[in-house]
């Protein structure tokens, strides 16, 4: 299926990263503006910041899709976990998604639209979190928020998903974990094109969807 973006303002935070240049990329590619939400960098805004957010989406022009790619990772064992380190994992994954998913609401009213957020496999599949329990819960959260508002502004017009990854197959995953089966990990192109088609024209009915982009792993 061919994605047409053509004339079509979209957000992308996180675009500095490997997943939201990625996506960005792609988007581009299908005919999109692309407006670049850059976390925490010289020249960018800090997503966790109510009022840096809502200054940035109340800067934009009308838009039709808004994709949350900006998070962070950590882990630690539970003994190791202070409260500051999950309050970190909260900032950076779930505020920065409550956040940008309020205001692109407000932006859209009216006119509809497709909102996509990043959740992770730990965060739906908690067993699978064991060593990384802040990170786990605020991908949790992230999941619990996407279905929650996908209901609440449905009948607007607005759909709300988020991709689920496993661990993907990028150049700092690949250092972090050099003796792993990598030919397991979905792609970075793979979670992508998945992205970019919730957050398309052409996605006329998915919603509230945790769609797991796992490849093999």
């Amino acid at each position: 299926m061919k994605l047409d973006f053509d004339g079509r303002d979209v957000v992308v935070t996180g675009a500095t990263g490997e997943l939201g240049e990625a996506v960005a990329r792609l988007l581009v590619e299908a005919g999109a503006t692309v407006h670049s939400g850059r976390a925490r960098v010289a020249g960018g805004i800090d997503l966790s910041d109510e009022g840096s957010v809502a200054r940035f989406y109340a800067g934009l022009p009308p838009l039709w899709a808004s994709i949350h790619a900006a998070g962070g990772f950590a882990a630690s064992g539970i003994e190791g976990t202070s409260l500051a380190d999950l309050r970190r994992m909260l900032d950076m994954n779930a505020v920065t998604a409550f956040l940008c998913t309020r205001e692109a609401i407000k932006n859209m009213r009216g006119r509809g639209g497709r909102i996509v957020n990043v959740a992770a496999q730990p965060g739906v599949e908690p067993r699978r979190g064991s060593g990384m329990s802040a990170y786990t819960a605020s991908k949790a959260a992230v999941a619990a928020l996407t279905l929650s508002l996908a209901e609440e502004v449905a009948s607007d017009g607005i759909w709300v998903n988020a991709v689920v990854p496993s661990i993907m197959d990028t150049a700092a995953n690949r250092k972090a974990m050099p003796k792993a089966d990598h030919s397991k990990w979905p792609k970075l192109d793979e979670v992508a094109a998945t992205i970019a088609f919730l957050a398309s024209p052409q996605n006329a009915a998915t919603r509230a969807a945790l769609v797991p982009v796992y490849g093999k792993s």
